[in-house]
């Protein structure tokens, strides 16, 4: 494969003198180890012809691989490092408590502003990581991060007056609207109609738009295929060491052929000139019986105390377990609205269940989607005990003692490299990453959960019971995130047909402005991906006025936003650890 980076000086940029309309199609969490072999056997015509004629392979995401780092590298062509957004939540400064991200602390431009600014009309429908909306020259449509609990209201949609088409042609606008911390036997039987459903509706509303609006790029993304694999992956996968028999066995193919549907009834409703990109943030795979509790672990190895008792984190874990478990989602909602201004303050005590801060060098937030460990630093922290001199010391000491670690059963590393955030990440965000950043082993390709210590009364590693292997969020998902997801780039798109590896996530956006003919903002540090451009496309220069960062300040979310914020992710469980 070749690839061509391509970077100019403020004022100049690419050009051609006819454009064609760009279609990107996200698929949350799919994966090529699934769609291949349904491709290949027919179940996914739509996805199969595009893959026979254009350009596809594995795209490799971030790491952590999870979903508001990944998809915001996408839209801004940037690692976290540039663009500033690393997890859900952000540390409050000089406290051991977390805040809930928006699109505001995003400090690098989307494809969507640069394609605007350059006189370009855009269309983008479901992306997490755009809520509040950007103001842009078309319409927006925010993801699940936005701060209501179920669905859309006006606040996801710019321009706002806009939400009445919505409503109109849409009716009711869901994310994965089914609860993911009970997963019973029996689950799919309620989320599958749920999770089709989603994808219609938003489907309708994107066929309108497609038709009704004039667009250069139309963008929208579908989170089914990221929820079935979540808890469906042990009724799929017969090798899986939680494999249960079940008569959802074939729950995920179905969410991925209806998705297929849709991508042809999109395909179908677009120009035949259109390039199409079909992408995801990362990949999935399925979830091994044995979970490790880092911080159990650093206790173990004389870095990290607990408290007597665990208290008051582990009671606060509890507390919230029980309301989400017992309350009925209104409630839980009226809950949030009108009692929950401590939210922020009881999932920062439950993710750093009963640490003694005081005699604690580094800890661990034990998030099950993004592993990770923070050095206790004297001036970062308000019972630092790390000296600034003694910082890389005590970092290296810790990754060390993560390194190796070894399991029990087996004898295998369980910790597969323990990165300094400098090795992943460049850029003048850097500081916002951990200071250690887990890269976890997958023995025989399944992997090890990352659960709560519970304030020291968990093992560093143990097995699952098979009572605990259906998990639900925050409990170890049977289904969870790889680095690798995919691209598909056909339609009028792709010179060169076939298989095509190493690209990266962050060289999707800087090749759809190729694709524009728009300018490389300099905060780009992906590539353009040569092999998706048509034939015939030259990249030449052009005048622009592009801003090369974000100029919004960053908002922090009010009260009632954040307690809203709480409620949808407490819904789907990103509280308690998200995958």
């Amino acid at each position: 494969m070749r690839r061509v980076c391509v970077r100019s000086g403020r004022g100049e940029g690419l050009v051609r003198t006819r454009r064609p309309p760009i279609l990107v199609i996200g698929l949350d969490g799919a994966t090529l180890d699934l769609v291949r072999p349904w491709a290949t056997a027919g179940r996914l015509p739509n996805l199969a012809t595009l893959m026979e004629a254009g350009t596809w392979g594995p795209l490799r995401s971030t790491l952590p691989a999870a979903t508001f780092p990944a998809w915001t590298s996408f839209m801004t062509g940037a690692n976290p490092g540039r663009h500033g957004i690393f997890d859900f939540t952000a540390r409050v400064p000089d406290t051991y408590r977390v805040r809930f991200v928006n699109a505001t602390f995003r400090c690098a431009p989307t494809i969507w502003r640069v394609m605007s600014e350059a006189g370009k009309r855009v269309v983008s429908i479901g992306m997490p990581g755009t809520y509040p909306p950007e103001a842009v020259n078309g319409k927006m449509v925010s993801g699940f991060d936005a701060p209501v609990a179920r669905g859309i209201d006006g606040s996801f949609v710019s321009p706002r007056e806009a939400h009445r088409e919505v409503r109109a042609l849409a009716g009711r606008l869901p994310f994965a609207d089914v609860q993911e911390l009970d997963i019973g036997p029996d689950w799919a039987a309620v989320a599958v109609p749920r999770l089709l459903d989603g994808i219609a509706r938003k489907t309708a509303l994107a066929r309108e738009w497609l038709k009704r609006e004039r667009w250069d790029l139309f963008s929208i993304v579908y989170g089914e295929s990221d929820t079935i694999a979540h808890h469906c992956w042990r009724f799929h996968d017969q090798a899986s060491p939680r494999f249960s028999p079940s008569p959802y066995g074939g729950a995920i193919r179905t969410v991925y052929e209806a998705l297929d549907g849709a991508i042809g009834e999109l395909i179908a409703t677009a120009p035949p000139e259109t390039v199409i990109l079909v992408a995801s943030d990362h990949g999935s795979g399925g979830a091994g019986d044995k979970a490790l509790h880092l911080n159990a672990r650093l206790r173990e190895v004389g870095l990290l105390r607990f408290e007597a008792g665990g208290a008051p984190g582990v009671a606060a874990g509890a507390v919230k377990r029980a309301a989400l478990r017992w309350c009925p989602p209104r409630f839980q909602e009226w809950i949030f609205r009108h009692a929950g201004w401590a939210a922020s303050r009881i999932e920062s005590a439950a993710r750093f269940a009963g640490v003694a801060w005081s005699h604690t060098a580094v800890f661990s937030e034990e998030l099950d989607y993004a592993p990770s460990v923070w050095v206790n630093l004297q001036g970062r922290y308000p019972l630092g005990t790390v000296a600034p001199q003694d910082f890389e010391r005590v970092r290296q000491a810790a990754c060390d003692a993560l390194e190796e670690w070894r399991d029990p059963w087996t004898g295998e590393p369980v910790v597969r490299r323990a990165y300094h955030r400098e090795e992943l990440y460049d850029g003048p965000f850097v500081e916002r990453a951990p200071d250690i950043v887990l890269d976890l082993a997958l023995p025989g390709g399944y992997s090890l959960a990352c659960l709560s210590s519970e304030g020291g009364r968990r093992p560093p590693i143990r097995k699952l019971v098979p009572g605990e292997f259906g998990g639900g969020r925050g409990k170890g998902l049977n289904g969870t995130h790889r680095r690798d997801g995919l691209f598909i780039v056909g339609g009028a798109g792709g010179r060169q047909a076939g298989l095509v590896s190493g690209v990266g996530i962050a060289d999707l956006a800087p090749t759809l402005l190729a694709l524009a003919g728009i300018e490389i903002p300099p905060s780009m540090d992906g590539l353009i991906l040569e092999a998706a451009l048509p034939e015939g496309l030259e990249v030449q220069r052009v005048a622009t006025s592009v801003p090369s960062s974000a100029t919004a300040p960053e908002r922090i979310y009010s009260a009632e936003e954040e307690r809203e914020v709480s409620e949808r992710l407490a819904a789907l469980g990103y509280l308690d650890g998200p995958p």
